[in-house]
Order: C-alpha cells, then structure tokens, then sequence
C-alpha cells in the first residue's frame, strides 16, 4: 500500500509530461547522455532499472577540489559525513546504524576491483580528489552482483587521458587547507597513462583535528591486440588525521570548536593524542578481451597492504592488514540487434591481519591489553540476464551466491586460541522490468534481496572481545520509479519510492567507558522517497553562456521494528543517524568565460540515540563558487574562488550515535574561504 500511495503522484507526473512531451528523436536529453555500468547495464540511465546516482567531473569541480563530499551529497538518498578532516562516513538510505567511524555497509570498486577489503572496511578518505572522474552510487541492495552490503554500491572510475599533456592545481583556504596536485599523461594509438601526486594538509576547525595526506597515483593502460587490453592501477598514501572526539551537549553549545576534554577521570583527546595514520599500497590489474562481437571478459586482480596505528582514547591500535583479491566477469549480448545481454561470473577476496592493542599512555604505547590475529576469506559467483522485450520492455534478473569465512586467533593468552567461523551461504536475488512509455520516459519496478555480514571490526570491537555469534543482516528491497525528461530534453527529472525491511539489524552499543560492541536486534522499516530535476532553458544556453538549476530532495521516515535491546522496547522510534527532510539545491551560471556555482543544503534533525530522547538540530547550509577561465585554445586557466557554509551555521558533520554520556557532537566547520587554480596543458599547446 505504501508503493500504491507513493505511486499515484507518479502517474499524475507521467500524464503531465506526456502532455508536453513533443520531442523528436534527435532532441538532446541529458538524462541519456551518460553511459551507467551499475549492474553491468552499459546503457543510457534512461534505461536503467534501478536508483542509481552518476556523479560526473563537471558535477565534482563545482565545489571546492578538496573532497568528494560535497558533490555527493546532491544524491538523493545518500549522506556523506566527515567527522573531522580526513574522518569520513557515508550512509545510503539510512546505511549509517552500525557505523560509528569509517565505512561499513557499503560495497566499493575502484576501476572495476574492490576496494571495500575483505574485513568490510573501505579506506575512501586515501584517495585524492583529481584521482576521481566520476562515480555511480547505487542505492539499496546489490548482492545480485556485488555480494554484501544492504547498504549500497559505490563505483569509482579514475581520471580518463584525453590527450598528452600536464595537470595541476592547487586550493588554499580557511582553517589551514592548503592542497597541490600535479599530474603527467600521455596517449598515442596504444596505451594512456597518467601519474600524479598531491598533497593535502589542513588545521581543521576543532582543537587536534590536523589532517595531512600525500598521494601518488598511476594509471596505465595498454592495447595488447585489437582485441585485448591491460589496464593497471595504483596507488599509495600517507594519511595521518587526529580525531578530536565527541562532545556532550553542554560542552558544543559552550565551544564546538574545542576537543573532548579531560572531565575528571576521563582523560581528553589532546592528552591522549587521538590520531590516526595509514600508510596503504594498492595495486590492480584489469584484462578485457573481446572475443568477437558478442562475447567479451573481464577479469582483474589486485593486492593491498595497510600499515594502520590508531591511539585512541581507550587503547592504542596498531593494524597490518594484507588483501588479495580476484574478479572475473563474462557478457554475452545476444538478440536480433544484440541488445539483450547475459552476464556472468565470481569474486574471490582474503583478508588477514594482525590486530594489536596496548594502553595508551598519553599518545605512546603502554601495557599489552590484547594480541589477536584476524583472517577472512569471502567469495560470491553471480549471474544476470537483461532481456529487452518487444514494446520497450526491458528485463533484469540475476543473483547470487555468497559464502564467508572469519578466522580469529588470540596470541596474547597464556593458552593461544583460535576460533574458525563458516556462514551459511546467501543466495541473493534482483528482478526488475522497466518500460519505455515515450522515447523519453520510463517506468520501472524492481524486487531485490540483500545480506550484510558482520565486518571483522563488529566480530572484534573496541573491547577486545571477539564475538562468535554476530549475526548476518537480511534484507528486502522493493522499489518502483519513473525518470525521464520533457520539454524536448530541458527538463529532467526522477522520482523513485521503496520499502526495505531489515531484520536481524546490526547495532552499535556502548559500555559505560565509551567502548564500543553490537547486538543483532530487530529490524527496521525504511519507507521513502527520492527525488531529483534539473531545468536547462534553451534561451539562456549559447555559445559563451549556460544556466541550469537543479534539486534533489529525501524523504526517510524510517522507523524501528521489534526493536528491544538491553531490555528496552524501542519499536515505532525514528531510525537513529537519518533526517526524515533532505533538501539540496543548486544554480550554475556561466557568462563569457565567468562562472557561477550556488548550493544550497537544508538538512532537518537527526535522532541521536535509539531511544529517541536527544536530536541534533535541523541546518540550512549555502555555499558558492566563484571563476574564470582563460581561452581553452591558447594555455587554459581556472582561477576560482568560493564561501562554505556562508551562513556560519553551527552544526554537527557526523554524530556519534548512541554515545556513552551523550558525547554525539562532532561539530563542523564553520564559515570558511578558499581560492584556487587549476589547468590541463596539452603537449601541442605548448
């Protein structure tokens, strides 16, 4: 019923841009433009049946080239969160419950491989800004293709050579953020490749919150014949962030920019020297080979190593993490015209780590609290069919099997022990039809199934205890949307609403101390809805001038089910970490070489614990940007200049939930400045 009741504006929407649908088949539409490889569709999003969220160079660069926050967080349905620099969470559809730091829940490729580790953990704060040319965010469940996370999944394309040349840019802003990028390409008729380096350093807004990242990256790709090519990825950075912790209510209404502070027995974040530093090496290769017309294979592997040392205010960690991994996939595009397709194929990934912890005695080690040893080894091998029937019918149905093993041994006992822990398989469903009403609009449905494994930080949190029993989450997604565009292609436009029931729901809890260790519990029931336009007139788009205006708007009601944790019933509450109203709208300009970015953010309050009894405040946020770029045939500039959160808004980027003593604020930065430039020269420029 409530799909029925979302439904109906639908329709109405359908009726009405049929009614002033006049365009021919050569009208440009921006909805079809891009290519979408979520769900290995390789088709315009016009024909794709899912809620999927492109984001593009030109949508990364209207900020302010220092993250990919901002942009991403014009995606209906999707909050990114940064603690404090460096410090990121990301939360799809309410995805957030479980993750107190870090990124949990969601799935993530780079180049086709995973970067979400065989531990469930994605290092997304180690890649730099100008490494990304685009992303496809993919809302609900993807286990059909991508095995765990009811959460989502991200796909991370980098940078594309165009031609043979140089790169570089560099931003400068308030709270010490100075950034440089510089970077060397080349492409002739067999291979392009691109290496770059940056570095990034801020002083942040809160007391111990200095973040600093250097980076190198190198992307290579060779023709071996016509029909086969190599690709290879790496990089590696240097991250090193402190974490100011959180603070009560009292303490962010007195001062949001200072770090937990000592209060009696409880030692603050300065003292401890709360910091993070990762050094990580990741290193991919990815083969294509097109067999004929009609069938063709990827198959890739990569390799990564994380040296990760976290003091912290209860212990100081240090981590050595080594992945391997392995992914193939087959198409076969069969049909009269070779546009129905078969897609098949596995992913292997093992994981191993040692796991230390020691007191911490004022930012150095102490005595030993625990020793441990940490393995996974995972695997999923899938299967899709997308037939496009007769009438402009197109069906999607694939699925999964998924199988995972955790291996946990403890060294520092006087009796080592180990303990092995084999999940039953998950077989992971997705059905989907989408019908082309017009040459412009379409309709889709889609029914899918997810799973969540614990990851190897919920099996061994911050007590040090493993728990043998955590539970996988399950999940039932059920969506229907309708996307298109009207006004011969100036106005776009996606409406999507769905239904997730999760039930054996991770949760975080927290001892009395501030540790912290998850239960399965309940469930939950995220009802919502998604929205997105973007209106380009043709009137005020010429040669030397552009003006679009865009909006997307959430709408998460989501709620609690048989929910009873530590003897307290909390069914019927507000899913703790999500705002019921997401509204996030823009503006961009531009006029003989000058240009114009406006954003703005309304964001309401956010339960901050299970129980319903403390809320961060609702905020509205708005930032701009301003530029110019010099002629593109001569030696192309971008000098830009921009405000963020020019409403000086005070406001929390990241809450703890459910935390011990009602230390949920991590406050954000306040109003902040920044200039910059950035350029591509090409070779025969110069």
């Amino acid at each position: 019923m409530f799909l029925l009741r979302l439904l109906a504006p639908m329709c109405g929407l359908l009726i009405f841009c049929n009614a002033f649908s006049q365009e021919s088949k050569d009208s440009t539409i921006v909805l079809t433009e891009a290519v979408v490889r979520a769900f290995s569709y390789d088709r315009p999003l016009l024909d794709v049946p899912a809620a999927v969220g492109p984001i593009d160079s030109k949508m990364l660069s209207r900020f302010n080239n220092t993250n990919l926050l901002p942009a991403v967080n014009t995606i209906p349905g999707v909050r990114f969160e940064e603690r404090s620099p460096g410090s990121y969470r990301l939360s799809i559809r309410g995805s957030s419950l479980r993750s107190p730091f870090g990124i949990r829940n969601v799935k993530m490729y780079w180049n086709g491989l995973p970067l979400t580790d065989g531990g469930g953990n994605t290092y997304l704060n180690l890649i730099d800004f100008d490494a990304v040319d685009k992303l496809e965010i993919i809302k609900g469940p993807g286990a059909s293709l991508y095995g765990a996370g009811t959460g989502g999944v991200v796909l991370l394309s980098s940078a594309k050579v165009k031609s043979s040349g140089f790169q570089f840019s560099s931003v400068a802003g308030s709270f010490g953020l100075v950034r440089y990028q510089g970077s060397a390409q080349i492409k002739n008729k067999t291979n392009t490749g691109r290496i770059s380096y940056a570095h990034q350093q801020a002083s942040g807004y809160r007391e111990q919150s200095n973040m600093t990242r250097d980076g190198i990256n190198l992307d290579w790709s060779f023709d071996l014949s016509s029909k086969s090519n190599l690709a290879t990825t790496f990089l590696y950075s240097d991250l090193f962030y402190q974490t100011p912790g959180g603070l009560t209510k009292t303490e962010y209404d007195l001062d949001p920019s200072q770090a937990r502070p000592t209060v009696g027995a409880s030692v603050g974040a300065i003292a401890k020297q709360a910091r993070v530093s990762n050094k990580t090496s990741y290193i991919g290769l990815m083969h294509e080979y097109q067999f004929n017309e009609r069938w063709v294979n990827q198959t890739g592997i990569y390799g990564s190593y994380t040296a990760f040392v976290n003091p912290a205010i209860r212990n100081f960690e240090i981590r050595k993490e080594t992945n391997y991994s392995a992914r193939s996939e087959t198409a076969y595009s069969f049909g009269a015209a070779a546009n129905s397709k078969l897609t098949f194929g596995g992913e292997y990934q093992y994981f191993t780590s040692p796991v230390t912890n020691f007191d911490n005695n004022f930012g150095t080690q102490g005595n030993l609290q625990a020793d441990d040893k940490l393995g996974s080894t995972q695997a999923l091998v899938f299967g899709q069919t997308d037939i496009h029937l007769p009438h402009e019918f197109f069906f999607t149905l694939g699925a999964s099997v998924n199988t995972l093993q955790y291996r946990f041994e403890r060294l520092s006992d006087t009796q080592p022990s180990k303990q092995t822990r084999n999940f039953n398989p998950v077989f992971s469903p997705r059905i989907a039809l989408l019908k082309r009403m017009t040459p412009t609009i379409s309709i889709y449905g889609s029914y899918s199934q997810g799973f969540s494994t614990p990851t190897l930080a919920e099996v061994r949190p911050s007590t040090n205890t493993y728990n043998n029993s955590l539970n996988s989450e399950q999940g039932n997604n059920l969506e229907a949307g309708i996307k298109g565009s009207t006004l011969s292609g100036k106005l776009t436009f996606e409406l999507v609403a769905y239904q997730f029931k999760l039930n054996q729901a991770i949760v975080i809890q927290r001892t009395a101390d501030g540790a912290d260790f998850y239960i399965n519990s309940g469930g939950t029931l995220q009802r919502g809805m998604e929205a997105s336009v973007k209106w380009v007139p043709t009137i005020l788009n010429t040669e030397n001038n552009a003006f679009n205006v865009w909006s997307s708007y959430t709408l998460n009601p989501y709620k609690f089910v048989n929910y009873v944790t530590t003897g307290k019933d909390y069914s019927g509450n507000r899913l703790t970490g999500t705002a019921i109203n997401t509204l996030v709208a823009g503006i961009d300009v531009s006029r003989n070489r000058f240009y114009m970015n406006a954003t703005f953010n309304y964001t309401s309050n956010i339960a901050l614990n299970d129980a319903n009894t403390d809320f961060a405040n609702e905020y509205y946020l708005f930032g701009c940007r301003f530029g110019y770029k010099t002629n593109p045939t001569k030696l192309p500039f971008d000098f830009f200049a921009g405000i963020d959160n020019a409403f000086n808004q005070r406001y929390s980027l990241g809450n703890d939930l459910n935390a011990a003593g009602g230390r949920y604020y991590n406050a954000a930065a306040g109003r902040g400045f920044y200039v910059g430039i950035s350029s591509t020269i090409n070779f025969k420029q110069l």
